[in-house]
């Protein structure tokens, strides 16, 4: 069943003019990854700094996945742009609601 990640990211202020170029190279690899069926990327309108990652996945497995390789690879540049830890969130289609 497919899946959707939210990975909520608050990057720090001193990165922002470098992070467009480093957010396109860190998700080209994601976009490019077994199982990945999308990848849209939505800006704060109130925060420059918050960012949330939408992620469409074959399956949790898939995305399971990917987060062993990102963990294995590290965050790359991305990790040295953030002001927190990333927060991931999984959901699940709902046909009941």
């Amino acid at each position: 069943m497919p899946i959707t990640a939210h990975l909520d990211l608050t990057l720090k202020a001193d990165s922002l003019p470098t992070a467009p170029a480093v957010l396109r190279e860190t998700l080209a690899a994601t976009r490019a990854f077994d199982g990945c069926l999308g990848v849209a990327v939505l800006a704060d309108s109130a925060d420059p700094a918050h960012f949330l990652v939408v992620e469409q996945w074959e399956s949790l497995e898939h995305d399971s996945a990917y987060r062993a390789w990102r963990a294995a690879d590290g965050a790359g540049a991305l990790g040295e742009l953030l002001a927190a830890p990333p927060v991931l969130t999984h959901f699940a289609t709902s046909f009941e609601i």
